[in-house]
């Protein structure tokens, strides 16, 4: 069985990896949570778009894993990417919660924190406007 929290930091860590080598696309996991944070991401301009493929591995377990394919976003002919960076706050060791009023900015209002709360995950903005706080999953710029 798959950490569906060990999931979403996986996911973080390879959309970090590929950006950092200019990759047009990065495969990850396909589970609800990865679905979410690629639907936020789209929609906040980080990249292009996403698709569903699969299934293409299947473990000793029997196993099927489907995939997600995410196209990153640059800017110019030098690759510059979208994401300047990207932080994972809540880990399985540490839960990080916050109140709504409490959620922090992320460079001043230029990045963005995005929050599991009861009403699904949502972006700090987002949160704060339907007036409910969560776990801060990480911060993307």
């Amino acid at each position: 069985m798959v950490n569906s929290d060990l999931v979403g930091c996986e996911m973080l860590t390879r959309i970090r990896n590929a950006n950092l080598v200019k990759a047009r696309s990065v495969n990850v996991i396909k589970t609800n949570l990865t679905i979410k944070i690629a639907e936020i991401l789209k929609k906040e301009g980080f990249i292009k778009s996403f698709e569903e493929f699969g299934p293409v591995f299947i473990t000793q377990n029997g196993l099927v894993h489907k995939y997600i394919s995410l196209t990153l976003k640059y800017k110019g002919p030098k690759l510059i990417g979208f994401i300047t960076g990207l932080k994972r706050v809540s880990k399985s060791g540490l839960r990080i919660y916050s109140r709504q009023r409490d959620i922090p900015k992320v460079l001043g209002g230029i990045g963005m924190a995005v929050c599991s709360t009861p009403k699904g995950l949502l972006t700090d903005r987002l949160a704060k406007l339907h007036n409910v706080g969560g776990e801060i999953l990480f911060y993307i710029w």
